[in-house]
């Protein structure tokens, strides 16, 4: 999980860089799947694996929701501050949770919930959102802000069914459901609004794609082998990565309270990658 925090966060950088142009989100979003299509497609036939799977309502529904809450995030991403927007987005790990309980039977271990409660908090430290840290939270869109806690629930209901396919499917066939569904509807959508890309667009547009191939194989095979809410508590990781690669690449200086957010989310992930099952078991007493 680790690494899918990092490949998405190279991910967001390659995004940032393809946004200063004129190109639109849901070509961004095609051009992503048209890369992570192919390459699951090819990976699948190669190693003699039926692409479409076995539980293809599931599939479907996965590739769906995840199309769904994307465009949510990036509705909020375009109608709200960009901290406002990272908070609300990242609420699904608390979802997640939550949801697994009902739908998972898997309880979150202690380690976890401290996890998620120390990052959210590192978070808040880390971007600051003006309708927390202002007295004066003018201008805020109440249907924007729905509008990215569905994104955030969405999200959660797709690592749920993540999960569950994990069980029952390869990897690649749930990764490949993404872009499958994803790219007609975004061609559809894009239609005539689509730009040529010029130049580097076309490679920054291509590392998008291999990028997201990363992450989605990362997250895949993480909810196979952790519970829903461990694995994708360490999400807030990527927080940290998009900050490191901000100072590398577009010089932004971090805050105090930007470093102290940062150690608060490592410390987090820290405690959930360490923290053992049986610390959440009573010892009986003698």
């Amino acid at each position: 999980m680790i690494l899918s925090a990092f490949a998405f966060s190279v991910m967001s950088l390659f995004v940032k860089a393809v946004g200063q142009t004129n190109i639109p989100v849901l070509e961004i979003v095609a051009a992503r799947s048209v890369v992570s299509l192919l390459i699951s497609y090819v990976t699948l036939k190669r190693q003699g694996i039926a692409p479409l799977g076995n539980r293809k309502l599931l599939l479907f529904a996965r590739g769906l929701v995840g199309f769904l809450a994307l465009n949510c995030v990036f509705y909020a991403i375009t109608h709200l501050p960009l901290a406002q927007a990272t908070v609300l987005q990242y609420l699904h790990p608390m979802f997640t949770a939550a949801l697994a309980v009902f739908f998972l039977s898997e309880r979150p271990t202690k380690g976890t919930l401290i996890c998620i409660a120390l990052s959210f908090v590192g978070l808040l430290l880390v971007v600051q959102p003006g309708f927390i840290f202002s007295l004066a939270p003018s201008g805020i869109k109440q249907f924007a802000i729905s509008v990215a806690v569905a994104g955030a629930f969405g999200s959660a209901i797709a690592y749920i069914l993540v999960r569950k396919l994990s069980t029952t499917e390869h990897p690649l066939v749930i990764v490949m459901y993404f872009p499958l569904i994803s790219l007609p509807i975004s061609v559809i959508l894009l239609w005539n609004d689509f730009v040529m890309p010029q130049g580097i667009t076309w490679l920054y547009l291509l590392a998008i794609g291999l990028t997201t191939q990363v992450g989605q194989v990362a997250l895949t095979k993480a909810m196979q082998t952790e519970t829903a809410s461990r694995a994708t508590s360490f999400a807030y990781l990527q927080v940290v990565f998009a900050m490191i690669l901000g100072v590398v690449f577009y010089y932004e200086i971090p805050s105090f309270s930007t470093l102290i957010g940062a150690g608060l989310i490592v410390g987090g992930a820290y405690i959930n990658a360490t923290w053992k099952k049986g610390n959440n078991v009573k010892k009986p007493s003698s």
